[in-house]
């Protein structure tokens, strides 16, 4: 033996990943304080080391497309890993799908909303599950066709393999939007879907874009005789055969591996519609709004996931004579991404709030989800990935080793900026928002204003906010702009409001004033450090 192997920091397992002050304390505040057990549960499996090993694998085993059988046979199935199927059966079984629109109860969405985010050993296997959650608003539009799958889609178990929808105990759902020419731009799918005597469709076109496309029904778009329209598009007919949709490839993408994501062809697909032709947008947008509140989730997962390892590595890891964690540097630098993790927690949670009351028919939260969403899922998406390479950063070059796990923390992290509207897109949905919805304004500056007068600070963010909608002529180009001001001080109001008094004090400081730093670890001196590092290193049992 050539040395001594000492100062090396312990796996980061054995902990309860839901044992968070801004998380349950968000649960309970919106409305959801039933669910904390539960919630916990699943945070104590998602700290194991066998739960984040089966995430490991998953990523190191991605899909494989398998077009044709021994014989020639068209079949277009994906083989999964078993580490696959083992994380898709604990979020199915736990709700994280579609469970929540089949609970009666206050604070069902909120629920859901803590366990996907808790629930965040693998970032892949949640694209199917936040895509089954999100279809049902957007099935609704189709009473019949959601009397028929609804209860499917909601039920709580995993049951895979591409059977008649109908004759499976559960569904999964996804979505099939874009297409090579258009992207974002669905107005230019090209798609045609040719109505049929019995009330069918038929698809004939592309999409270049199809994630999970083993789920057993897609809504997707497609140009109708009356316009751009939503269907229905299940893998499996009826009657037990397989409906023409051919998986072309899978994508090999820089991260999100464990999912499959594939190009894929309609060659006469049978199809349903959903909602009324022409209608398509307005149709899908239901789904499209509740996967970028995923988004939001999911980016605040996974700014806690790397804030928390970072804290870990500090405080285990020593240098130049004493735990970095004790280094006034080094706490600057946790101190500020913990601060931005709770900002997006309690900004998430609100949103789920939002939602939740919502979707029971309150329409001032409607209003406040509307633009909320908007400018959450521009901003927290926007600021994980610098967030993800400050959190690998503090753990020097063992933070860039696949072993650590922050190399697949980071190649995640610009996903959720891109899925369902890339920076641009959210901000100009911002801008359609105020202009076709004015009143989802005043709903937005009505929450922030619930602070008013507790933070000096804010209340001069807010006054300079309301001033960036003066001038219309510039306001496309600055839209950007406006939406990083509008979060910024929707996240600060709420700090203010329900946030621990040092994380508020440290935000409004080096986000809203004068003294701000651009890299993470600038926030200026005199701040009270200690109970913001406090709450993010991890309690190891």
């Amino acid at each position: 033996m050539t040395h001594e192997v000492f100062n090396q920091v312990p796996p980061l397992a054995g902990h309860d990943v839901a044992d968070e002050a801004a998380l349950l304390d968000g649960l309970a505040r919106e409305g959801a304080g039933w669910a904390v057990d539960e919630v916990r549960e699943l945070g104590r499996l998602a700290g194991t080391e066998h739960a984040q090993e089966q995430g490991r694998l998953a990523n190191e085993h991605p899909p494989v497309l398998r077009t044709h059988d021994r014989y020639g046979h068209r079949i277009d199935e994906v083989e999964f890993h078993p580490a696959w199927h083992e994380l898709m059966t604990v979020a199915v079984t736990h709700g994280l799908h579609g469970a929540a629109w089949t609970d009666g109860r206050a604070g069902a969405h909120v629920a859901r909303a803590a366990k996907f985010y808790v629930w965040r050993v693998d970032a892949g296997h949640g694209c199917p599950i936040s895509m089954t959650y999100a279809s049902v608003p957007a099935l609704r539009r189709e009473p019949e066709l959601a009397a028929r799958y609804e209860p499917l889609l909601a039920a709580t178990e995993y049951d895979y393999g591409l059977r008649a929808p109908q004759t499976k105990r559960a569904l999964l759902a996804g979505m099939s939007m874009t297409e090579k020419q258009g992207g974002s731009d669905v107005r230019a799918n090209t798609t045609r879907a040719t109505p049929r005597p019995d009330g069918t469709y038929r698809l004939v076109g592309h999409k270049w874009f199809t994630s999970a496309p083993m789920c057993d029904v897609f809504l997707t778009l497609a140009q109708a005789p009356g316009g751009l329209t939503c269907f229905l598009v299940p893998r499996v007919l009826p009657d037990g055969t397989r409906n023409p949709l051919r998986l072309m490839r899978l994508k090999d993408k820089l991260g999100n591996r464990s999912n499959a994501s594939s190009e894929i062809e309609y060659d006469d697909a049978v199809a349903w519609r959903v909602g009324d032709e022409g209608r398509g947008v307005r149709t899908i947008i239901e789904m499209v709004n509740m996967t970028r509140l995923d988004c939001v989730i999911g980016a605040a997962a996974g700014m806690r996931h790397g804030a928390t390892t970072a804290a870990h590595h500090a405080a285990h890891r020593a240098a130049f004579g004493r735990p970095l964690i004790d280094q006034p540097l080094m706490r600057n630098v946790l101190a500020d991404l913990a601060i931005e993790s709770e900002a997006a927690t309690t900004l998430m949670l609100r949103l789920a709030g939002a939602t939740d009351r919502s979707v029971r028919g309150d329409e001032g939260e409607a209003a406040v989800k509307r633009l909320g969403l908007a400018v959450g899922k521009y901003w927290v998406c926007k600021r994980w990935p610098a967030h993800a390479a400050e959190a690998l950063e503090c753990l020097g070059g063992n933070g860039y080793v696949e072993e650590s796990g922050m190399p697949r923390l980071f190649r995640e992290s610009p996903l959720n900026g891109i899925w369902e509207g890339s920076g641009n897109v959210a901000a100009l949905d911002l801008l359609r928002a105020i202009l076709r919805e004015p009143h989802t304004l005043d709903a937005f500056f009505d929450e922030v204003g619930l602070a008013a007068g507790a933070d000096r600070r804010l209340d001069a963010a807010v006054k300079e906010t309301k001033d960036a909608f003066a001038d219309a002529a510039t306001l496309e180009f600055r839209a950007r702009r406006v939406a990083e001001r509008l979060a910024l001080v929707f996240q600060a109001s709420l700090l203010v409001r329900h946030g621990h008094p040092a994380v508020a004090d440290a935000f409004c400081a080096s986000r809203l004033a004068g003294d701000r730093g651009t890299a993470f670890g600038t926030l200026p001196p005199g701040l009270d450090l200690d109970p913001v590092i406090d709450r993010t290193v991890p309690k190891i049992a």
